[in-house]
């Protein structure tokens, strides 16, 4: 994956301010908003590791577990069609309605990441 950056888990987004001549960033996958920003790709980097540093010392000291990145659950809204499709779809095969999903998923990240 390109034009992301990742330390300790965590992954960044990597964005350029034409109006400010700076690259920019967030921390993806995470509720609270972890940013950051640098003139170069080295500052960038710096300062995105130090966000998460930061971060991670922020929960220390307040006794907070640091929220996971990706937990592996996630909520998704269909159609009710393709929700009965999935559905029987699945009891034909003899899987779940998870596993199901989850193999779709991982069919179509693996078509994408070959483009």
């Amino acid at each position: 994956m390109s034009n992301l950056l990742e330390y300790k888990g965590y992954y960044g987004s990597v964005e350029f301010s034409a109006t400010d001549n700076i690259l920019f960033g967030s921390v993806l996958g995470v509720s609270s908003l972890i940013s950051y920003e640098g003139d170069s790709v080295f500052a960038l980097k710096e300062d995105f590791e130090g966000a998460i540093d930061d971060y991670l010392e922020m929960c220390l000291d307040n006794g907070v577990d640091p929220e996971k990145v990706y937990r592996g659950n996630f909520n998704v809204r269909v159609s009710p069609e393709l929700h009965k499709k999935l559905a029987l779809y699945s009891a034909v095969h003899g899987q779940s309605l998870n596993s199901t999903v989850e193999e779709a998923i991982r069919r179509y990240v693996t078509v994408r990441e070959k483009e």
